[in-house]
């Protein structure tokens, strides 16, 4: 029922309508979780399927955002699958975007394997493997899994407990608010109460399993590793376990506050005592408790990474109170329509229309949170079926739409109710009628009923009633136009009860979809990460080796030419000559120039300088794309020279 206020149906039909339609278009944009992150691998040195001559010293990754170190976040595997960094990660030169491992001295030729595994900034762990080469590539024993992190047993059960976070938030954010701003009396109906609890409970529990399991969540550890004092540790000084911790600590509180404020203290129903006042005071601590509950999430997970996060945060925590007021006052209005009998508080007619009134808002809260929160994290049309995270959107927008239309149904049947709120005050009022039997009347035919009021005094016969009914008076009231208005009102609360539960049904379908795509990769950061892997894939340097004999002894040899990164603008040249054993040789001149044939381009001189042991320049120009031929001088001696030619092909 959260279209729209039904207390005012004409007035409201126009935006009731434009925000409907918002809805659907924040989410083909995809609101659900809140921000662009999930990192990812941008490059790395040595690249990755590249052959190198020499063994490197070290092995550095570079990410498209800040990430942090895990245990074994970084390992490199020899091909005996042996470990050849002794030592743990570290960030290179103080950038948080990068992860590097220094390697043993001595490296046999072959193939090695690097497996990494970090955490992101928005606290999701990401992994991944890549091999490189030192001479020639060989087979490798290294095996390495790059399974997704939630495809574990750690991984699922800390998905669970993160659903069942968001439901005890939900819970815990919509029964106060209901209790708080639409019907202070339900604070004394015990389902009331013990829905609020469960929600309470529900997010106490979920949030301490969270804690326990994130240590062996972000290092793919054993479930039995979740009580590790040391990893417990790492946990309680990262962002994720300050958060946890932090939302413990104001769940304590609200737990004080339910326990000690007078007007939240048991109260029997139908005792007559009149409904408690919270006051204004105590309404704005409720109000930035479930903020800052909120915040809990937006500050550990999507929104703390990724575009305008001073923003994101903000808008996020209010997306998820927004969600909470919803989803946990429409499960809180369902128990609140429940019929309690005889002397039980009957929900008012007036209470219902300060709900919808809520829900419409909270509505509106989400389709504009939502709106923002998709074009930070879908990014284009493409990418709703290009995409696992678009995808998994389109299916939470077809929950969506169903949402909406049987709250279409919630919001007529409680404008029906709102329409005459007299008649529902007398159904909270008036009780049923009892039936009693009398004594025979003079000319009576048999036994007669009369039906009495609490007091007991007679007010009908059963052979009047009899020749209403066949009047067809059937409400009573001499108008013969059907059921009375209590029975109409009865009517209006059992539609409006059953339709409210399909739509809390429809809801909860909808905060499991969202929980799946909080853990999925935003759109966004997907397409980045293509980009990056597609990068990566290309050779970063384009290396020439061509052999050089001058026909004299220790004139023979080979020269090798590394263009980095071999495309079109601004490379590196570095050019090594070996001896004719494999081993560096010292030449006291290279010059080497480069000519494209077929544009008539060149020859450009590279203007190779002496770095002590090799030669080099980090300013060379290549203006073109194509088959670059090479003109290498090597000179021995002050009279021994040759000249070798070699090709690269420029991108």
């Amino acid at each position: 029922m959260h279209t729209g206020s039904p207390g005012s149906p004409p007035s409201r039909k126009p935006l009731t309508v434009l925000v409907l339609v918002a809805a659907v278009l924040a989410l083909l944009f995809g609101g659900a979780a809140p921000a662009l992150a999930h990192t990812a691998l941008s490059g790395s040195d040595p690249a990755d399927g590249s052959v190198l001559q020499t063994p490197p010293r070290q092995v550095t990754l570079t990410f498209t955002e800040s990430i942090s170190f895990p245990d074994e976040a970084l390992r490199v595997l020899s091909p005996a699958n042996e470990r050849v960094n002794p030592r743990p990660a570290q960030h290179a030169d103080g950038k948080a975007n990068t992860a590097r491992v220094e390697l043993s001295g001595e490296l046999p030729e072959g193939t090695y394997t690097v497996a990494w595994r970090v955490i992101s900034a928005d606290g999701h762990p990401i992994s991944g493997a890549f091999t490189f080469s030192i001479g020639k590539p060989s087979e490798t024993a290294a095996t390495v899994t790059t399974a997704s992190p939630d495809d574990t047993a750690v991984g699922r059960l800390y998905g669970f407990f993160r659903y069942l976070a968001y439901s005890g938030l939900a819970l815990l954010v919509g029964a106060a608010a209901f209790i708080l701003l639409c019907w202070p009396a339900a604070v004394a109906l015990r389902p009331v109460r013990r829905l609020l609890v469960a929600g309470w409970a529900a997010l106490v529990v979920a949030t301490v399993a969270l804690f326990l399991l994130r240590g062996p969540y972000e290092a793919a550890g054993s479930l039995a590793s979740a009580f590790d004092q040391a990893r417990l540790g790492r946990t309680a000084t990262g962002k994720p376990g300050i958060a946890f911790l932090t939302r413990l600590a104001l769940l304590l509180a609200a737990a004080a506050a339910m326990r000690w404020h007078p007007a939240l203290r048991p109260v029997r129903a139908g005792d007559g005592s009149p409904p408690p006042d919270f006051g204004v005071r105590f309404r704005l601590a409720g109000t930035a408790l479930a903020l800052g509950l909120a915040l809990t999430w937006a500050t550990a997970e999507h929104a703390s990474a990724g575009l305008q996060v001073p923003l994101a945060m903000p808008v996020a925590a209010l997306h998820l109170v927004a969600m909470g007021v919803w989803l946990g006052g429409l499960i809180t209005l369902v128990i609140a329509l429940r019929d309690r009998g005889a002397g039980g508080r009957v929900l008012p007619a007036p209470a219902v229309g300060r709900f919808a009134t809520l829900a419409f808002r909270a509505v509106a809260v989400l389709v504009g949170t939502g709106l923002y929160q998709s074009w930070r994290q879908v990014g284009s049309w493409e990418a709703l079926t290009g995409t696992s995270y678009g995808r998994t959107l389109v299916v939470k927008v077809a929950a969506v739409v169903l949402v909406l239309y049987v709250a279409s149904y919630s919001r007529r049947a409680a404008a029906r109710l709102l329409q005459d709120p007299v008649s529902a005050g007398k159904a909270q009022r008036t009780p049923e009628p009892e039936v009693v039997r009398v004594a025979q009347l003079v000319g009576a035919s048999g036994p007669q009923e009369v039906t009495g009021g609490s007091g007991g005094s007679g007010a009908a016969t059963k052979g009047r009633a009899d020749d209403a009914d066949a009047d067809g008076d059937a409400d009573g009231d001499g108008d013969g136009a059907g059921p009375s208005p209590v029975e109409e009102s009865e009517r209006c609360r059992r539609g409006l009860r059953r339709t409210v539960a399909a739509e809390a049904v429809l809801g909860v379908v909808v905060l499991a979809i969202t929980t799946l795509l909080t853990g999925t990769q935003p759109s966004r950061a997907a397409a980045s990460e293509s980009a990056s892997v597609a990068v990566g894939q290309e050779p970063q340097a384009k290396v020439v080796t061509v052999p050089f004999d001058m026909g004299t002894a220790n004139h023979r040899g080979q020269v090798q030419i590394t263009l980095a990164a071999g495309r079109v603008g601004e490379n590196t040249v570095e050019a090594v000559v070996f001896s004719e054993d494999g081993g560096l040789a010292t030449v006291p001149e290279l010059r080497l120039t480069l000519t494209q044939r077929e544009s008539g381009i060149g020859p450009l001189d590279a203007k190779l300088k002496n770095q002590k042991g090799y030669w080099a320049t980090y300013d060379l120009q290549l203006p073109m794309a194509g088959e670059w031929t090479l003109d290498i001088v090597v000179r021995t001696t002050d009279i021994d020279q040759v000249t070798v030619h070699g090709t690269v092909r420029i991108t």
